[in-house]
């Protein structure tokens, strides 16, 4: 787990993964006039002229300016005790002596000298969730370094962002992480996924937090689903991969048998297997999924790519249903059953 929450315990594409994604979206809808401009905060940089100002007057701007954000990076993301107690300055002292935040530093304003690629595609994002949801606040953005550990954070009015976990996947200090981050992690530590982590934060975060009596397989494989299919419609453009953190191997794999994926859930009983460590496997992130392929070529999380289909085919035959109705649609099984999902291997198709 690399993000922090606040609320709650918290690449490019082939020809056919581009196909794929085409035949999958919605209507296209214009946002343009819509009045949400999103600029990114960038925190990390305030926060860095602690060690140019006096501590304690940059402390108390920094409390004014991001509000219960700067408490809870001090407190849950960095970990350096309570902010009504200025000991932790003792310990900023020492990270900003230190040759490690140096460098991190160094690098991070080296990949993002601006955020202005992020701040169009959040603002795109944020229009289109304003298009679905008119009442909808929306939340600050910031940037801040983690020292790794969280990549996002949400909280009380805001979505921040930990610039040191997407800086790309060669980036020289991922190498030495691996024992938290794996390379098949690591490897999405991009920025080209920076606008997604935030649009599925606040998905499962914020908007749509998982109901806590879906213990089933089938109730989770359409949550997770609808948490795509919302991704479908608030990024158009993000390739499929990069959604649900695949690569194009792994992508391809899961449509080349995506009918021997869901006569597998079929045939070993799994849709209403409700113990978790029965299911986790086919929900959590991995290498792949064990049991599945030969030489390990199968994709991970395949309930959750299942579910997506489900959901999107689900959609497809029932045009007349908006996007709000179907995230607050909790009927998993009516979902299945109106999808009518009979998937076939592409290379019998």
């Amino acid at each position: 787990m690399i993000s922090y929450s606040a609320k709650s315990s918290l690449i490019y594409l082939s020809f056919l993964s581009i196909l794929f994604a085409a035949c999958n979206n919605h209507k296209k809808i214009d946002v343009s006039n819509i009045p949400v401009n999103v600029k990114i905060v960038r925190f990390d940089h305030d926060f860095d002229d602690m060690r140019k100002k006096p501590m304690d007057q940059q402390a108390v701007f920094l409390q004014k300016k991001y509000g219960v954000f700067y408490q809870d990076f001090i407190e849950r993301i960095l970990k350096l005790g309570s902010t009504q107690d200025t000991a932790y300055f003792s310990l900023l002292r020492q990270v900003f002596a230190g040759a490690a935040y140096n460098d991190l530093k160094h690098d991070v304003d080296s990949v993002y000298p601006d955020m202005d690629k992020q701040n169009a595609e959040l603002t795109d994002a944020f229009r289109r969730i304003k298009y679905y949801y008119p009442q909808k606040k929306l939340p600050k953005v910031y940037t801040y370094l983690s020292g790794f550990q969280a990549q996002t954070s949400i909280g009380d009015g805001y979505f921040a962002i930990g610039l040191d976990l997407f800086l790309g996947a060669n980036s020289r200090f991922y190498p030495a992480l691996t024992e938290n981050f794996p390379h098949y992690i690591s490897r999405r530590f991009t920025p080209d996924n920076i606008t997604p982590r935030v649009i599925e934060g606040m998905a499962r975060e914020d908007m749509f937090p998982e109901d806590e009596e879906n213990r089933s397989l089938l109730s989770k494989m359409i949550y997770n689903g609808k948490i795509m299919y919302f991704m479908d419609q608030i990024l158009p453009d993000v390739p499929d991969s990069t959604k649900i953190g695949y690569t194009d191997k792994q992508l391809q794999w899961c449509n080349t048998f995506k009918g021997n994926i869901w006569d597998f859930f079929i045939g070993e009983n799994l849709l209403y297997e409700s113990d978790y460590q029965k299911i986790q496997k086919y929900l959590t992130e991995a290498p792949f999924t064990p049991g599945l392929g030969e030489n390990n070529e199968s994709a991970p999380k395949l309930a959750v790519w299942t579910g997506w289909q489900i959901v999107r085919q689900y959609m497809s035959r029932n045009p007349t249903v908006t996007l709000p109705q179907l995230m607050r649609d909790g009927d998993a099984q009516k979902i299945l059953n109106e999808a009518k999902y009979r998937p076939k291997n592409q290379r019998e198709e």
